[in-house]
């Protein structure tokens, strides 16, 4: 009696590469979340929390200044600057969807340049996760992140310590 091995395990064709465009796509979405880590790098962290885009030349926040409150975005730069330095706790303190899109980020990096390199489909694996169900918990993690970021605005009102 012999055991054959059922054709399950076999793959009938060499998986499918991607044409030259969507390899070049992949590339330049690599080159687009490795550009915006850079930034980062280039920035230092603001010790209030808020404002490290003002080091791009970017005007101060309007909502903040007008409100005395962060807007939803305030701390999102310092956020990936203190990501890319390692410091994940503080980037996760000072706004924590910038530390979450911080990684998402250098995940989509890697990815991306995985995919442009080998050719491989690998990004057909996010179509078993539904849109929805992926874009709730971002949606969700968006809204909870500015709460926190107006909580430690007004609990440390009188500057980081």
């Amino acid at each position: 009696m012999s055991a054959a091995v059922p054709t399950v395990f076999f793959r009938a064709t060499a998986p499918a590469r991607l044409s030259f465009r969507a390899r070049a796509l992949a590339l330049a979405i690599s080159t687009i979340c490795i550009a915006l880590l850079i930034t980062a790098a280039r920035l230092s962290p603001s010790a209030t929390g808020i404002s490290t885009h003002t080091g791009l030349g970017l005007a101060p926040c309007q909502f903040e200044i007008r409100t005395g409150l962060p807007c939803p975005t305030c701390g999102m730069t310092t956020s990936f600057a203190w990501f890319v330095r390692g410091n994940i706790p503080a980037s996760f303190y000072v706004q924590p969807m910038g530390a979450v899109l911080a990684l998402l980020a250098a995940m989509t990096f890697w990815a991306a340049a995985c995919i442009a390199l080998t050719g491989r489909p690998f990004h057909r694996l996010l179509s078993l996760v539904r849109f929805p169900y992926y874009l709730v918990p971002l949606f969700a993690g968006f809204v909870i992140g500015w709460a926190w970021k107006i909580y430690i605005h007004l609990h440390h009102a009188d500057g980081w310590h």
